[in-house]
């Protein structure tokens, strides 16, 4: 029972995150986008892919709120292991692009491990009842 606990809380503090950056994002994108660790950010009218990520964040947590709030934890498993995806393409992105190894495994690689964790929890089967 504490595994499900534990899956449950990690998926929750995970949606309520990306909720978070992604508003972050829209509101205020230059000083959020500082600590992605990419060298440089776009000026002008380039702000609008930041505005992408914003949108991007926000439709993540949603549908892991979502689908935590209609319990369905399986279809939530799946999603968060293939989400898992986006944090470690940020990290190679950040690394390709010449910015700090430490932002890029310290934020986008623990991010990997812990939606990919947090979906392995979710998907392993739980013991029955006797």
């Amino acid at each position: 029972m504490a595994t499900k606990h534990l899956a449950t809380a990690l998926a929750v503090l995970s949606g309520l995150f990306l909720l978070y950056t992604g508003i972050s994002y829209l509101l205020a994108p230059q000083a959020t986008a500082e600590g992605f660790g990419l060298p440089t950010w776009p000026q002008d009218q380039g702000e609008g892919f930041l505005a992408v990520k914003g949108m991007r964040d926000i439709g993540f947590g949603l549908v892991i709120l979502a689908l935590l709030l209609t319990g369905q934890r399986k279809a939530l498993g799946v999603a968060m292991a293939a989400m898992a995806v986006v944090p470690v393409g940020d990290m190679l992105i950040v690394l390709n692009a010449g910015g700090p190894a430490a932002t890029a495994y310290g934020v986008h690689g623990l991010a990997a491990a812990m939606v990919a964790l947090t979906g392995f929890l979710l998907l392993r089967k739980q013991p029955t009842a006797a």
